[in-house]
């Protein structure tokens, strides 16, 4: 939902019809659909995601996935058009390399990683940036392209930081397994700061400081609550729990939300 919201707070001319149908196109299909997928494969018993106890996925999962998959791209080739159709099967293309077993591109650190930030941050806002505008046009501003990933790419190794024992169990080795708890935390701060670069250039190109200073005040509780856990998880790594990554998520997700909501409002 933040890429989706600030690509169309960045698009010159939005087409509304268009925009109901890319967020119902990624929202309602290929994002449910690739977390299903995911599910399937991965098969966890202990806490994934949002969910502290996930139900066991059944094969019927699997044969849903694939026909939500296939409704997403013929309905984004036919109502947008095959440029977006064509978006719409890479990136769930690359969702599934990077679940299925015969590849699984998560067991790899560093290309797990990068396959998460550049597909659901920079790749996801080129594809909303494109289908919701009038012109269709594919000058999609690099920067924030960048910004969008380094913000998924500044939160996601804290969704893996207490799942070590079930992803070693199941031959995956994660980013935040690589860099180690403490690590994790540095990684994500020294990411999180790119983004935040990304947003004071934005501002910079736009000669509008309300750009910055916006985000620098609504995501405040972002990093108090970073801080917090951090601090906590230095003095007991016990803190990198499934309880503690779940409330980052919902803070994060919720003040990122409304960062990119006032921006479209104040277009």
């Amino acid at each position: 939902m933040p890429v989706f919201l600030f690509a169309v707070s960045q698009v010159p001319q939005i087409n509304l019809w268009h925009t109901f149908f890319v967020f119902l196109i990624l929202h309602v299909l290929v994002y449910p659909s690739s977390n299903g997928y995911n599910s399937y494969m991965d098969r966890d018993e202990s806490a994934i995601g949002g969910l502290s106890k996930p139900m066991m996925p059944t094969k019927e999962l699997f044969y849903l996935t694939v026909i939500m998959d296939a409704v997403a791209v013929v309905a984004g080739t036919i109502v947008i058009d095959l440029t977006f159709g064509i978006g719409s099967l890479l990136y769930i293309l690359a969702s599934r390399a990077y679940s299925y077993r015969g590849i699984r591109l998560k067991k790899y650190p560093v290309i797990g990683y990068l396959t998460v930030i550049i597909f659901q941050g920079g790749f996801v806002f080129a594809l909303v940036y494109y289908g919701c505008s009038v012109e269709r046009s594919l000058d999609i501003p690099l920067v924030c392209m960048l910004a969008s990933s380094f913000l998924i790419g500044g939160y996601y190794p804290l969704t893996q930081i207490y799942q070590f024992e079930e992803d070693e169990k199941d031959g995956v080795r994660t980013i935040s397994m690589l860099l180690g708890k403490r690590g994790t935390f540095i990684f994500c701060s020294i990411i999180f700061s790119l983004a935040a670069t990304c947003i004071w250039y934005l501002s910079y190109i736009h000669g509008n400081d309300k750009i910055l200073y916006l985000f620098l005040t609504i995501m405040t509780p972002v990093l108090v609550y970073f801080l917090w856990w951090m601090n906590a998880v230095w003095k007991n790594p016990q803190k990198a729990d499934f309880k503690n990554s779940l409330q980052m998520n919902i803070i994060a997700s919720g003040c990122t939300c409304i960062y990119f909501i006032t921006l479209l409002f104040l277009r």
